[in-house]
């Protein structure tokens, strides 16, 4: 039986980038979906482009934020198909800033959508993917949850959170016994909104901070991005990386160790927009 066709898929952050390239992908292959988002307007193009494709899709705006709201989502997600088989967390922000310039409230904020926003999801359907008898768990980490680099120090910390969670799940499931299979996913650069959309302190030039990433980081399409997401939920991966960026610097980082931050910060202080 072929991994996506009449699985029941979960997307957050469908409204956009790689959620929406995921919902489009998953459409293609049959799957049923359940897309959520709190860009409404964004979301309803993402239905429409899967609904094109055949698929059959349930679609809410929601705020992966608020505990209460993911839970009913959950059970209405239940209540309409009956099953849950996949879950990608993919909803997240970004901001850019020295931690010296960052107000606590903008911390928060990044710890809220990108780490709280994944350990909401997770667990309200985790029981549906066990009681599922084939669940599969897919959190979107970031280069970022591979090795850090200046100004990106609440983002960082988001990202290394979700990998250190993701990856004691799996182990979790494995001891367990459960049927849920658990990845984290490691995107380099992709082009999407995400940095123009990104929050920064009064004073810093958000413009040029969206313009470098948009120009000088940006490599790989959204949906060359679900392509090796799906595929590697496909292959049961335990970590994948997207784009040869993340995939080369992954490795830079094992050889040099700790050393690497010393390295990144002279670069850094060269070629990184000042604010």
């Amino acid at each position: 039986m072929s991994e996506f066709a009449g699985r029941v898929a979960v997307v957050t952050g469908a409204g956009s980038g790689i959620g929406r390239a995921l919902a489009v992908a998953l459409a293609a292959k049959g799957a049923r979906l359940a897309l959520s988002d709190v860009d409404t307007v964004g979301l309803a193009e993402t239905v429409r482009r899967a609904e094109e494709l055949g698929a059959e899709v349930h679609s809410t705006h929601l705020d992966v934020t608020q505990r209460e709201a993911v839970f009913a989502y959950a059970d209405a997600v239940l209540e309409r198909f009956g099953t849950v088989n996949q879950v990608y967390n993919n909803a997240g922000i970004a901001y850019h800033g020295e931690f010296e310039r960052t107000e606590f409230k903008d911390i928060e904020r990044v710890m809220d959508v990108d780490f709280w926003g994944v350990v909401n999801v997770s667990k309200a359907f985790l029981p549906h993917l066990i009681a599922s008898g084939d669940g599969h768990l897919i959190n979107v980490s970031s280069l970022f949850g591979l090795l850090s680099i200046p100004g990106q120090s609440a983002y960082n910390a988001a990202k290394f959170a979700v990998r250190g969670f993701t990856e004691s799940l799996r182990q979790e499931m494995l001891i367990a016994g459960h049927p849920v299979r658990v990845t984290c996913v490691h995107p380099g650069g992709i082009k999407t909104a995400i940095a123009r959309n990104a929050t920064v302190p009064d004073g810093v030039d958000q413009a040029s901070f969206a313009q470098f990433f948009d120009s000088k980081l940006a490599r790989t399409s959204p949906e060359d991005a679900a392509k090796t997401i799906v595929d590697g939920v496909r292959k049961n991966r335990a970590r994948v990386l997207i784009g040869g960026d993340a995939k080369l610097l992954d490795a830079w980082v094992r050889l040099l160790g700790p050393s690497y931050q010393r390295v990144v910060a002279n670069i850094a202080g060269r070629v990184l927009p000042k604010g």
